[in-house]
């Protein structure tokens, strides 16, 4: 049995077929089926029940997966403690996040980790909460920052910032001339509202209106807040974001009132996998953000 055995037996466990697992893996299908047929001969059982649908483990695929995900974390950690005693710890962290406020506390970690740690390398990559949490679940990223909520049972979350929501209101709009600095959520009940993508933001938002007895009218879903903010500027709608969007804001063409009654918050988790064990380096810096997060 080698290593690339269990390497390809983990990814196939994960997509549940032979042909993403060879595009994840960029070999032919052909190869990968031969090398997991050569792995359950050598075991002497089948790992996967395969049909026109997919593959999907067997009981006995179940159980060595268990032994595959330590085995493959003893290996890529043996390899980084060798070279740790001989430069110190270095490798690659993979780290996906969202938008808002988390390019900021990266930034900071990263300043902070590679001042302590200078051969790690960085591997850093954006989108929305939906698409981060897919890509950690794929493997692609050690850690991942996102704006809960997010599946326990699949996931360790360690909360490290709260923000509230706020509309971004153009200039122009009716709204933008109430007094003060926050504004009753019920009073946006009236206008188009752009907000979030994310499936689970639609309903969380739509239970907010709710509360007051009122349907929001929700005229746009946008992925990145940056996109958000410029039909904002265009006079298209009211855009409901947490409170970092407001970093994009010209308060010539665009005001800011954070959300009340009720007052909501974001929150930002940086999360991991429970069921695969980290790199070094990700474990490693897992420890610094936990140690500083109120530093």
């Amino acid at each position: 049995m080698e290593l690339r055995h269990i390497h390809y037996f983990l990814v196939l466990a994960e997509e549940k077929s032979f042909t993403k697992a060879a595009q994840r893996l960029l070999i032919a299908q052909p190869p990968l089926s031969r090398q997991i047929k050569d792995l359950e001969e050598e075991l002497g059982v089948e790992l996967f029940h395969r049909s026109s649908k997919g593959v999907t483990l067997t009981e006995a695929g179940q159980k060595f997966r268990q032994y595959a995900l330590q085995i493959e974390h003893l290996s890529k950690q043996s390899i980084e403690v060798v070279r740790e005693m001989d430069k110190g710890l270095q490798g690659t962290l993979y780290l996906a996040s969202v938008e808002g406020r988390a390019p900021h506390l990266i930034s900071e970690w990263i300043a902070g980790f590679h001042r302590l740690y200078p051969h790690v390398e960085f591997n850093l990559w954006n989108g929305n909460s939906d698409d981060v949490l897919q890509r950690l679940q794929n493997g692609l990223c050690d850690l991942a920052v996102i704006v809960g909520p997010y599946n326990p049972e699949n996931l360790e979350g360690q909360l490290i910032f709260d923000e509230p929501w706020v509309a971004m209101i153009p200039v122009p709009h009716p709204l933008a001339k109430e007094p003060g600095d926050s504004i009753a959520l019920e009073k946006l009940a009236p206008y188009e509202l752009i907000i979030p993508s994310r499936h689970s933001r639609l309903q969380e938002i739509t239970d907010w209106f709710s509360m007051k007895n009122v349907k929001p009218k929700i005229i746009c879903r946008m992925a990145h807040v940056l996109n958000a903010y410029e039909l904002t500027e265009q006079n298209v709608g009211i855009a409901i974001y947490p409170a970092a969007a407001a970093i994009y804001a010209d308060s010539q063409k665009v005001i800011t009132k954070k959300l009340i009654d009720p007052s909501v918050t974001a929150s930002y988790y940086l999360t991991q996998r429970k069921e695969k064990k980290l790199s070094l380096v990700a474990e490693e810096f897992w420890k610094y953000v936990v140690q500083n997060i109120d530093a």
